[in-house]
């Protein structure tokens, strides 16, 4: 199962599990993000092409990281003694990609998170 959506001025063919790149979003780590835009849905012999959208399939994802990756961009005139180096940041969101939902379909409930373990030793058995 895939599907196409539209986020900005970009299209991203994504899976369930997909681990994907989008511009900047003010989303915390772990917060669920959800994508309307849907140009294109396929699940086996299912193909739904919107015109122009898919509707009322969703694309539902978690924020996975914001990186950042710092790009230098040099200019050099040989013989001028011009030498300029510039940075440049652009911020993204990446995003693992969890439900592709129907119309109608909700997603499953998250299962319950795990119970601390102690790591402390058992006490040991009274001595009589």
């Amino acid at each position: 199962m895939y599907a196409v959506f539209e986020d900005g001025s970009r299209q991203y063919n994504v899976q369930e599990g997909d681990v994907v790149t989008v511009d900047f979003r003010e989303a915390e780590v772990g917060a669920r993000v959800e994508f309307n835009r849907v140009l294109l849905f396929k699940n086996n012999d299912d193909l739904r092409i919107g015109q122009p959208l898919v509707d009322g399939v969703r694309v539902l994802a978690d924020v996975v990281d914001h990186p950042s990756i710092k790009l230098y961009i040099q200019h050099f005139r040989r013989r001028k003694n011009y030498r300029r180096r510039r940075g440049h940041r652009q911020p993204y969101t990446s995003l693992r990609v969890k439900h592709i939902l129907l119309p109608g379909q909700e997603p499953p409930a998250a299962p319950p998170p795990p119970a601390p373990t102690s790591t402390e030793p058992a006490p040991a058995p009274p001595t009589a």
